[in-house]
């Protein structure tokens, strides 16, 4: 049911007001658009932010849109396009090279067990692999973060396969 319409494009009532909510939480700041954008990302299940909801957060914050996209552009933690589930994310760090940390392998065995490639999305809607960067988890590594979770000493295929059956 589409009740009313931003300048550019519709949303559903009950999603405009959520998204009010999560603006009137950061006082509608548009300094807080990094913070304003990982909250309204959460209230979507693929978790991301539309277009449809860029151009709300633009008009409502009296920004020019093309703010919104560069943070969603910037930001690892942020996605303008429909992600998995459970997207899984694996640092890219140079500390983590320097350390030795073996995030190649983890990377190669996630890639095995569940059949795709950075990027790719599982058959099931489940899973995506993705490359970020630092997310603070050196002293825990192997480790990888899901949506905001950081899962360590992921250092045997064991434990690998463990964590990816926990995920309902």
């Amino acid at each position: 049911m589409l009740t009313t319409q931003t300048k550019e494009y519709p949303l559903p009532a009950d999603l405009q007001a959520k998204i009010d909510l999560v603006l009137e939480s950061h006082d509608n700041d548009p300094t807080q658009i990094v913070g304003i954008l990982l909250d309204v990302q959460d209230l979507h299940e693929r978790h991301y932010v539309p277009e449809p909801t860029a151009y709300y957060l633009a008009d409502r914050l009296s920004i020019p849109v093309t703010n919104v996209f560069d943070c969603l552009n910037f930001y690892s933690e942020l996605s303008s396009r429909p992600r998995a589930k459970y997207p899984i994310q694996v640092c890219s760090s140079p500390a983590c090279r320097v350390n030795r940390i073996d995030t190649e392998r983890l990377l190669t065995t996630l890639q095995e067990l569940l059949d795709i490639k950075i990027g790719e999305i599982t058959y099931d809607g489940r899973f995506t692999l993705e490359r970020t960067t630092c997310y603070g988890a050196c002293d825990r590594a192997p480790s990888v973060r899901i949506n905001g979770h950081v899962y360590d000493h992921l250092d045997s295929t064991e434990k690998i396969e463990a964590l990816l059956r926990s995920l309902q």
